[in-house]
C-alpha cells in the first residue's frame, strides 16, 4: 500500500514554528517513503476561520518549500459528505439531540480545572418534540452507551502508534474512546465537529499515516471508535513531541506564538528555521 500523509491546518490564525515543525515532519516523512503529501484545509468551524489566514497557509508552506498534491480538499466544500455520515448514524441510533448549553456543563467547574467528559442521553420524545418547537438550540452527540451496545468488539479497539504519545504509549494502543464521552458531531455555530470529518476525509484520501502532534493523542481514541462505527480504514497514528517556546510553553496560537509570517519579516529564512527545527 502506498504511503499517503498530510497536514491539516485549520485557518484560524497564522501559522507558527509549530505548525512549521509538523508539516516538515510529515512532508519528509512521506519524502522518505516515496509516498504522497497532501495538503487539506480544515475549515469548518465558520467562527473562527478567516480568508487571511486560509491565503496565507499556503504563502508560508511554499516559504517553507514544501509541495502538495492538487487539487486541495478544503472541508467547508463538503458539508453535505459529513451530515450524511451524521445522518448515517441517527439511523441506526447512535447518536441523540442534545439541549444542553455549555454554560450548563461548566456549572460547578472551576475556570482552572478540565472540563468533565459529558455523557448523557435522548430526551423522552415529549420533551425533545415541545424544545424543538420552541426552536431550541441542540447538538448532536454521539451516545457512547448505543454504540457500545451496537458495536461488536466496541472494549478491543486499538490502534498502532508509531511515534510517541504524552505518557510514551506506542506500539499497539488499547482505544480508550469513553475518556471523551459523548462528543459533539455537529452543532449549529460550527455546524460539522472536527473528529467526524478528519475520519471522513482521512478514508476518503487514502491516508495511510496520520502525522501530527501528541496534543492531538488522544483525539486518536475517538477517532478510532467513529472509525469502526462508520467502516472506514484506521490509519497507523505517528505523533511527535511538541515544540516549546523560551519559556517552556507550547507554541500555541491563542498565546500569540511568534508567526511565520513575522519570522521572515524579520529576516530569517527557511533554511535558517528548518535548521532550527532540525527537519
Amino acid at each position: 500500500m502506498a504511503f499517503v500523509t498530510r497536514f491539516a491546518p485549520s485557518p484560524t490564525g497564522y501559522l507558527h514554528r509549530g505548525h512549521a515543525y509538523s508539516a516538515l515532519t510529515a512532508h519528509r516523512a512521506a519524502r522518505d517513503a516515496g509516498g504522497r503529501f497532501l495538503l487539506r484545509i480544515e475549515d469548518i468551524d465558520a467562527t473562527r476561520c478567516r480568508p487571511e489566514y486560509d491565503a496565507a497557509v499556503f504563502e508560508d508552506l511554499a516559504w517553507l518549500g514544501l509541495d502538495w498534491e492538487q487539487p486541495v480538499r478544503r472541508q467547508s466544500e463538503h458539508l453535505a459528505d459529513y451530515h450524511a455520515a451524521i445522518e448515517a448514524l441517527r439511523e441506526r441510533g447512535l447518536v441523540y439531540r442534545c439541549f444542553k448549553t455549555r454554560k450548563e456543563l461548566d456549572i460547578g467547574r472551576a475556570p482552572h480545572e478540565p472540563a468533565i467528559p459529558y455523557i448523557g442521553g435522548p430526551l423522552a420524545a415529549g420533551e425533545e418534540a415541545e424544545r424543538l418547537a420552541r426552536g431550541e438550540a441542540f447538538a448532536w452527540r454521539l451516545s457512547l452507551a448505543a454504540a457500545r451496545e451496537a458495536l461488536h468488539g466496541f472494549e478491543g479497539l486499538t490502534f498502532v502508534e508509531e511515534g510517541a504519545g504524552p505518557h510514551g504509549e506506542t506500539g499497539v494502543v488499547q482505544a480508550r474512546p469513553e475518556t471523551a464521552g459523548d462528543i459533539v458531531l455537529a452543532r449549529k455555530d460550527v455546524g460539522v465537529a472536527y473528529n467526524l470529518a478528519v475520519v471522513h476525509d482521512d478514508a476518503l484520501q487514502d491516508v495511510t499515516h496520520v502525522i501530527r502532534g501528541q496534543d492531538l493523542f488522544e483525539a486518536a481514541h475517538i477517532q478510532r471508535l467513529l472509525q469502526a462505527l462508520l467502516g472506514l480504514p484506521t490509519p497507523t497514528y505517528r505523533h511527535h513531541g511538541l515544540l516549546v517556546g523560551p519559556d517552556g510553553k507550547r507554541y500555541a496560537k491563542r498565546d500569540k506564538a511568534e508567526t511565520l509570517r513575522e519570522l521572515r519579516a524579520a529576516g530569517l529564512t527557511a533554511e535558517e528555521l528548518r535548521a532550527e527545527l532540525g527537519v
